[in-house]
């Protein structure tokens, strides 16, 4: 079995005395690891750090295998990430995310298209957290667990304010429907309704409802494991980076 790829590495591990795992995110073939035989050398570990983009072919007796892969680099987004320290949690919340929901070497070919987009935008610290946002609502919708915000779930059209979301449905809820069970709901920043956000506050406001859903309708799906340590730390930072404005 041999196959040619491009994608973007999200984690690497050493393997014996010179080589290393790496788990590749690519569109043709989904979350997919193998062996990279002198990785672990002084000349391939800094090319194998998250975030770069390679050019990989993959190659195993059998398709079950773990098998080895050749890799080149074809950008790095290290300086990138290291020039800032909230770019470079970003770029370990977004690989840590991917680890953590995709199902190995299942295709997500939208999905790849617009990680690879976000993570283009590393070090434009102006547009970096919106376009983080708008890529964990992709995440979820990828995943099977898109939110419905088109109208209200109660009232019907688009003739109503909306103001909530349904923990339970992940549809928007206007103020008019909601009533008595307004407090019951989380809250509808115009920011996941496409709007311009008013500030980096309602940003992460609504980073804390697309957590809600990744915590509470994602991970029950997939062993009910905790979200990864790297998105709690990226939202940390935010939140930190917010205060000290």
């Amino acid at each position: 079995m041999e196959w040619r790829d491009q994608g973007i590495l999200l984690s690497s591990r050493r393997h014996g005395e010179s080589s290393a795992i790496i788990e590749v995110f690519t569109p043709e073939h989904g979350r997919h690891a193998g062996v990279v035989r002198g990785g672990a050398s002084r000349k391939m570990s800094p090319v194998l750090q998250p975030g770069a983009q390679l050019d990989v072919s993959w190659r195993a007796r059998l398709e079950d295998h773990l098998g080895t892969y050749q890799a080149e680099l074809v950008r790095s987004r290290a300086a990138l990430a290291m020039g800032d320290r909230l770019s470079l949690a970003g770029l370990n919340a977004v690989a840590s995310l991917l680890l953590f929901a995709l199902p190995e070497r299942e295709v997500h070919i939208s999905l790849y298209q617009k990680t690879e987009q976000l993570l283009d935008l590393l070090g434009q610290a102006d547009v970096w957290p919106l376009a983080y946002l708008k890529w964990e609502m992709a995440l979820l919708e990828d995943m099977g667990f898109g939110l419905d915000l088109s109208t209200c779930a109660v009232l019907g059209g688009t003739d109503h304010k909306l103001a909530y979301v349904s923990p339970r449905t992940g549809r928007a809820v206007s103020r008019e429907g909601a009533g008595e069970w307004a407090e019951k709901l989380l809250p509808l920043p115009p920011c996941l309704l496409g709007q311009s956000p008013l500030d980096d506050a309602e940003i992460l406001q609504a980073l804390e409802v697309t957590g809600y859903f990744l915590s509470h309708s994602l991970a029950p799906e997939i062993g009910n494991k905790p979200l990864p340590e790297g998105r709690g730390r990226f939202i940390s930072r935010y939140a930190a980076q917010i205060r000290a404005e």
